[in-house]
């Protein structure tokens, strides 16, 4: 069975639910949170870190924030904050225990919803466990102004699947040629195979702007020439910091203890820019808009295949 055809067999699932994962019937409801990823090709250019202090200054703009920790087999949120849950997503899927009690609190009152750690079984979600995750996430649509999605590196299923359920997707990269390949690797798959056309690019580690655009320039000349109709924009980049190492080994947001440093002014920028683009409208309210508009591309996917 192509991966076209599983997404069917889940969306029946959804309305006739079977023994195993129980799955709740699609609501519309009246708010609709912004939902984001931040997201990368290659490991290792400060993605999660990036999330924890967004998080953090979202909350200072007076904004609810729910963190999605979709490095979902290797927990990284809760290590870099210094917390121990007690539970995680692992409990949830296995019916143990519900959405919210799971979730933990963070700085300035994010909550977050903390992925199991060496948890191979989660690694490649299949469709069942992905609409029940985005159901429970309904359930506190109406509660939260942003879901932020700190979804693993790479193009591996659930990277993909989670940059698809987002409105917006932060896409991180560094000036080293691999983070860059790999960027624009993964915004090609998303693009050509699942119809993605908009993204915002957030370069990290970099001495000024003028590295930083140099970066974002490389990546979208050739995005450009090789991609139809795809808006890549630049958001930003946050720059080379020793207050962020030292900030990681205390295990606490650099926006926190050490609120003057270079790169926690350039995240609180960084949050104010991403509330300042306008919201994209949706047809529909809560986050099952956006796996509609997952399963709508797969089906176009395969309508493409059948016309060949």
């Amino acid at each position: 069975m192509d991966q076209a055809k599983r997404l069917r067999t889940a969306m029946n699932q959804m309305q006739h639910p079977q023994e195993g994962i129980p799955i709740r019937s699609m609501e519309t409801i009246a708010h609709c949170p912004r939902v984001i990823s931040v997201t990368s090709g290659k490991g290792g250019v400060g993605k999660t870190n990036v999330v924890v202090n967004l998080a953090l200054a979202f909350t200072r703009l007076g904004k609810k924030v729910l963190v999605l920790d979709a490095d979902l087999g290797l927990a990284n949120i809760d290590v870099l904050l210094g917390l121990v849950p007690k539970y995680t997503i692992e409990h949830l899927f296995g019916g143990e225990k519900s959405f919210s009690e799971i979730l933990l609190e963070g700085p300035g009152g994010m909550r977050i919803l903390p992925a199991s750690s060496g948890v191979s079984d989660l690694v490649d979600l299949n469709e069942t466990q992905k609409l029940f995750l985005l159901d429970e996430m309904d359930l506190v649509a109406e509660e939260i102004d942003v879901l932020l999605i700190d979804t693993g590196a790479g193009i591996s299923s659930n990277v993909l699947y989670f940059n698809m359920a987002a409105q917006e997707s932060i896409v991180i990269t560094t000036p080293e040629p691999t983070s860059m390949t790999d960027a624009y690797a993964l915004i090609k798959v998303l693009s050509t195979q699942y119809q993605k056309k908009n993204f915002m690019m957030l370069v990290n580690f970099v001495s000024g702007e003028e590295e930083a655009k140099g970066v974002y320039r490389k990546i979208s000349k050739v995005a450009d020439h090789f991609l139809n109709c795809l808006s890549l924009d630049y958001l930003g980049f946050i720059p080379v910091d020793e207050k962020l190492p030292l900030a990681v080994r205390y295990q606490k947001p650099v926006l926190e203890i050490f609120p003057q440093a270079p790169s926690s002014r350039h995240l609180e920028n960084l949050a104010k820019a991403v509330f300042e683009r306008p919201m994209k409208s949706t047809e529909n309210g809560g986050i099952h808009f956006f796996w509609k508009r997952l399963f709508q591309s797969q089906k176009n996917r395969e309508d493409e295949r059948g016309t060949v």
